[in-house]
């Protein structure tokens, strides 16, 4: 088991744990009925947290940000030498979680994505773990709740029973989500976006090799490209470029959103450059 505590990364604070970790850490707050925050970053959630200071803000106050990517793990080895052999994938820590609880009999709620995926998640966890407990869900609103919407919607989850929930908004409204949240729910609460399209049987996952090499934006890129293009032509080659100043020391990224304003413009001009350049090359391929 490793767990070395939160390491700076572009000024996003991320866990360096391996799974075993990331689950006690998870199961004994389940327990406890403590409230906790967790999120799986990859490079598109890391890089989120970087140009928006809101967003960083709400990463850097999570209880657990685990590893999702092989970049990010890579990272973490190379600025802090943490020496985590496996990234904590989002997916693969839902389903280990899930297999904890079912033993231990903690009930889990799934919240956000559509009516549609949650039945089939639902069916294929029961499916995958027989004893598991899902006691209830419901889909995302993608839109402003009324604070009545919002009273009856943590209700529903207290009178539930659930010990653990897991939610699937998508990056990165499900880490504001979860984030706004912790005061009135004593559970933990796992941001893990895609899981939840995965497991539902709904979007296929990358090969495993794909995944080991970190490759696996290539894939999803390959059958989601009007969705995704933009984050992964416009963040990738960002995040290897911030990465390298922040190895060779000719730049600092603070945790602290107030004295980080320099890094955030100057990833903002970098931003609008790779956009701009992106969208050349998207014309003249056409």
């Amino acid at each position: 088991m490793k767990d070395l505590g939160k390491q700076n990364l572009l000024g996003v604070l991320i866990d360096a744990v391996d799974y075993q970790a990331a689950v006690d850490k998870i199961i004994t707050a389940a327990k406890d009925g403590a409230g906790m925050t967790v999120a799986a970053l990859p490079v598109h959630g890391v890089m989120s947290g970087v140009v928006n200071q809101e967003l960083r803000y709400v990463l850097n106050h999570l209880d657990l940000v685990v590893p999702d990517g092989q970049p990010v793990r890579w990272a973490l080895n190379w600025l802090h030498h943490t020496g985590l052999t496996d990234r904590v994938y989002g997916p693969t820590l839902m389903l280990e979680i899930c297999r904890r609880a079912a033993g231990e009999s903690l009930p889990i709620y799934l919240y956000g994505s559509r009516q549609e995926t949650i039945d089939l998640l639902s069916r294929n966890l029961r499916s995958r773990f027989p004893e598991l407990i899902v006691s209830g869900s419901q889909p995302g609103r993608y839109r402003l709740l009324s604070i009545q919407e919002k009273t009856r919607a943590i209700k529903e989850i207290r009178d539930s029973g659930a010990a653990i929930l897991f939610s699937g908004l998508g990056c990165p409204k499900q880490e504001r989500w979860i984030f706004e949240h912790k005061p009135s729910l004593a559970m933990p609460l796992i941001a893990v976006g895609a899981a939840f399209d995965f497991h539902a049987g709904l979007k296929p996952q990358a090969p495993a090799l794909l995944q080991d090499w970190g490759l696996e934006w290539l894939f999803r890129l390959m059958h989601e490209p009007r969705r995704l293009w933009k984050r992964y032509l416009l963040y990738n080659p960002l995040y290897l470029m911030l990465l390298s100043l922040q190895a060779s020391g000719l730049a600092k990224y603070d945790p602290d959103v107030s004295r980080h304003q320099v890094s955030f413009l100057f990833c903002t001009r970098c931003l609008m450059l790779a956009f701009v350049f992106d969208s050349i090359i998207m014309v003249i391929s056409e």
